[in-house]
Formats: C-alpha cells, sequence, structure tokens
C-alpha cells in the first residue's frame, strides 16, 4: 500500500485550519496550486474525498474529520522536533518570524527592529503584520505581538505594556467642525473607525459611551488605512500616543485619560523561546516596547 507523503498531509492539516487553498498558501508560504495538487494525491493515495469544495472554502467531509486530529498530532510532533533541535544550537544568527497587528508592526516595531538589527546582524527578520492569530507551535510565528491576552494553549503570553491611546484629526478637519470638548461631543463628528473588530467599541464601554458601528463615518479593519483616513481630514480617528504624538499631520484632540489604553502582550511557544536567536529577540521587544 502506498504511504502518504508527508508533505500532503502538510499540506491537508494547513487547508483544513485555514479553511481556504489562498489561505493555507498564505500562511504556508505555498502556492494554491502546489497545495491543491498535495490534496488531490492524498485523496487519492487514501481512496477517499477529504474536502467538499465551495465558494466559501473547503469543508471537511466526515473522512476529512477523521483524519484530522491525526495529522494535526504529526504536524505538532514534527514542529517540536524542528525546535528542539534547533534549541541546541548557541548562533545568535538566523531568521526569527514575527507577527504584530498593522499598527504595531507600521509605526512601533520599525525603530525597535532597526537597532535590534544593528546590535545582532545576523538575525534576520520576519514580520507578519495581521490581527489573526498565528499558530506559535507549528512556526507559522516565532514570536506574537498582540492587542488582547492570547488564548491559545501552551503559550508564554507576558503583558509587556498598557499603550495609552489618544483621539487624533487633521487641522484641516478641526478648522472645519472644531475639536470636541468630551467623549459625548463624539456624536456630533465624524469618526474614522474598525469594521469587523470591536476594539474601539469597547474600550468607549468601558468610559460609559456605548456605540454601534454605525457611530463611525468610515470604517475598515485595515488600521493603518483608518490612520491615513485620519490624516487626509476624513474625521477623528484613535491610535496609540506613542504614535500619534510623533506624527506632526494630525493633532491630539483628546485629554490624556479620554481614550484609555491599550494592552500589549508578547507571546512565544516555551520550546521555541528556548532558541538563543529567538530568545534574545524576545527579550529585546519586552525591553524595548515597555
Amino acid at each position: 500500500m502506498t504511504q502518504p507523503d508527508w508533505s500532503q498531509i502538510q499540506s491537508f492539516a494547513a487547508v483544513a485550519e485555514h479553511g481556504s487553498l489562498s489561505a493555507a498558501a498564505r500562511a504556508q508560504g505555498s502556492s494554491q496550486p502546489t497545495l491543491s495538487r498535495h490534496i488531490a494525491q492524498l485523496e487519492a493515495t487514501l481512496g477517499t474525498r477529504l474536502f467538499d469544495r465551495s465558494r466559501g472554502g473547503m469543508i471537511l467531509t466526515d473522512e476529512g474529520t477523521d483524519l484530522l486530529a491525526h495529522a494535526t498530532a504529526m504536524a505538532d510532533a514534527a514542529a517540536r522536533f524542528d525546535t528542539t533541535r534547533d534549541g541546541h544550537g548557541t548562533d545568535i544568527a538566523g531568521t526569527v518570524r514575527l507577527t504584530a497587528s498593522h499598527v504595531v508592526a507600521n509605526f512601533i516595531l520599525p525603530p525597535i527592529l532597526s537597532d535590534l538589527h544593528t546590535t545582532y546582524p545576523g538575525i534576520e527578520i520576519e514580520v507578519v503584520a495581521s490581527d489573526t492569530t498565528e499558530n506559535l507551535l507549528r512556526r507559522e510565528a516565532d514570536i506574537a505581538l498582540r492587542m488582547y491576552r492570547p488564548t491559545q494553549p501552551d503559550v508564554i503570553a507576558r503583558h509587556i505594556t498598557d499603550l495609552p491611546l489618544g483621539a487624533y484629526a487633521a487641522p484641516a478637519y478641526i478648522e472645519r467642525h472644531g475639536a470636541p470638548d468630551t467623549l459625548q461631543d463624539l456624536h456630533h463628528h465624524s469618526l474614522v473607525g474598525y469594521d469587523r473588530s470591536t476594539l474601539i467599541i469597547e474600550a468607549f464601554a468601558q468610559r460609559g459611551l456605548k456605540v454601534g458601528r454605525d457611530f463611525f463615518a468610515f470604517r475598515s479593519d485595515d488600521q493603518v488605512l483608518c490612520w491615513h483616513m485620519v490624516i487626509a481630514g476624513y474625521g477623528i480617528g484613535f491610535a496609540p500616543r506613542r504614535v500619534g504624538d510623533a506624527d506632526s499631520r494630525v493633532i491630539r484632540v483628546s485629554r490624556d485619560e479620554d481614550a484609555g489604553t491599550m494592552p500589549l502582550w508578547l507571546t512565544a511557544h516555551p520550546d521555541v523561546r528556548r532558541i538563543p536567536r529567538v530568545r534574545r529577540v524576545y527579550d529585546w521587544l519586552a525591553r524595548h516596547l515597555a
């Protein structure tokens, strides 16, 4: 009997986890045709259909669901094997893969990582700007920076700091509409906020301002786009003061206590963190982000 190829099993587990060929290809650094071929080959070897194809993505069949637990266990075991092997090295060199939100990746990390590169030129950095939860065990990322406490099991999560937030607007917007004096005054302004994410709505609720999605005149879950809309004068938006106060194109219109804070968590799998280069980057981020 022909045995399934390990690469086919990896592709099966990735597609099952991410729900589509395109999402799995991005996570694996592969291509959709390669993953599609692996799935077809695995189905032929096993003599069963693993997925139902639909417009919404790849849906596991009953047979696929039964096999997924075994494939996931194999993938996790392989990841632990690689991590243990890497952990025996002592060189502060090699690749470390980070994932962080779009705002943190674009506006906060660059100077920190530039200083890191000057100090440790042998470390190569990969950054995935994403607000989704990457699987740290399978090395889709070595280190994650998140604005919420991670719920993924078997990871080390360290609360680094609470970033003070501010409300900002472009001078042109303030000239047209004035600046709000209180949070309640925001009802009379155009607000820039997120689409599906409820981070801003929840922050308002903690300060006694109950709003819904339609509170925002512009909505997008692309945080960088939201910031550019604020700069363009569309309305008032929100950002860490570490970002907004450094941008001369906007003016902070909130008092220090108005906009609250954003928690920042640093996360890694304990096995991965024992790798010297990963530990060095982890400690560097913890020190400089705090």
